[in-house]
């Protein structure tokens, strides 16, 4: 088990592209980094860097990936070895080092799929298909889309300061009908309100 929580020495877009193209299974950006790539350019520093996965595709990306790199389960603020032949039913992060010494490179986000529809982990009502959940740049980046990457930070259970400047910066690039499902979303989890729904529809 490791304790050393802000032991972060991330990689960067590119050298995570490398890393997941020669792997047989679906990724994406997510995080702060995809709403950059949205924008265009890097707005803000980045303390780590995260790829979403598919839970049922676990299994050969923990084959691909252990043979270089060390994996470690991220579960109820602990972390402990992700074990050969152990298959992940519940946790939803993995932190990745080079070894137990290294820093952590870079996190993993296993999410739900269900006959071809992604589904949202804290209300599992709001899906999308998995061809939609994503874009990419003009390099080919495949990165989360901008609208459910901001549930995944407007939706937890806390909103940092930089999740709140992530939206201002971002809410004035969305196409209207993103606005929309975002605040449908929002809406469908939090049904007693949420503070982001005011502010997105004032930018219509």
């Amino acid at each position: 088990m490791r304790t050393d929580y802000d032991y972060w020495v991330p990689i960067s877009v590119p050298e995570a592209v490398k890393i997941f193209a020669a792997i047989p299974a679906r990724w994406h950006i997510a995080g702060g980094w995809a709403l950059d790539l949205y924008v265009g350019e890097q707005t803000r520093e980045h303390s780590d860097i995260d790829i979403f996965i598919l839970r049922e595709e676990q299994t050969v990306i923990y084959t691909e990936l252990t043979q270089e790199w060390t994996l470690y389960k991220a579960d109820q603020g602990t972390l402990s070895l992700w074990e050969k032949g152990e298959y992940l039913h519940a946790v939803g992060d993995v932190w990745v080092s080079k070894n137990h010494e290294a820093p952590f490179s870079f996190q993993m986000m296993l999410v739900e799929a269900e006959q071809d529809n992604w589904i949202y982990g804290r209300e599992p009502s709001i899906r999308r298909p998995l061809p939609d959940i994503f874009l990419k740049t003009d390099h080919g980046i495949p990165y989360l889309r901008p609208e459910i990457q901001l549930l995944y930070k407007g939706g937890s259970k806390k909103i940092r300061e930089k999740d709140e400047r992530d939206l201002i910066r971002v809410l004035p690039l969305l196409d209207p009908q993103a606005k929309e499902w975002l605040i449908y979303a929002l809406r469908t989890q939090f049904p007693e309100g949420h503070p982001w729904i005011d502010y997105i529809q004032s930018s219509f």
